[in-house]
């Protein structure tokens, strides 16, 4: 006769240990991404604003921030509006988050957190991606 197979018990404590070292362990690449972020950001300072530009020929502001975070391995929306509706909100940005600047609930700019009042972005057209303070009133997401 075959052995028959017992039912795995795991008691509640064990559960909340290895949800807390999955949780533990998964925040070790977001660590890593906000560092990796920060460092692409910064790599492609002095690039020059174009309109709908979504590659180091030119950016606008979510086409740097798309291509930014696409080179960390990370996938987000093409447009700043869109940006924000997938991010999760936070009000205690990190370094590799983004910053929008929002006007009646539409996200009309994105640059990326790069430290207290500091943010990297492509800002209009005749400016190039540079490294500058935020203006107060901002909405951060995390991805």
């Amino acid at each position: 006769m075959a052995p028959v197979e017992q039912p795995q018990q795991t008691s509640r404590s064990a559960t909340r240990t290895s949800t807390a070292a999955a949780a533990a362990t998964s925040s070790a690449p977001r660590q890593a991404a906000s560092g990796s972020i920060v460092d692409i950001a910064r790599s492609l300072l002095g690039i020059y604003y174009v309109y709908g530009g979504t590659t180091p020929a030119g950016f606008d502001c979510s086409g740097f921030t798309q291509y930014v975070y696409a080179h960390a391995g990370i996938s987000i929306p093409r447009t700043a509006t869109a940006q924000m509706n997938a991010a999760t909100i936070v009000s205690n940005p990190q370094p590799g988050d983004l910053v929008f600047t929002v006007s009646g609930g539409i996200a009309t700019h994105v640059g990326i957190y790069t430290g207290p009042g500091m943010m990297i972005d492509s800002p209009r057209t005749g400016k190039a991606t540079s490294e500058r303070a935020i203006f107060s009133g901002n909405v951060y997401g995390r991805f």
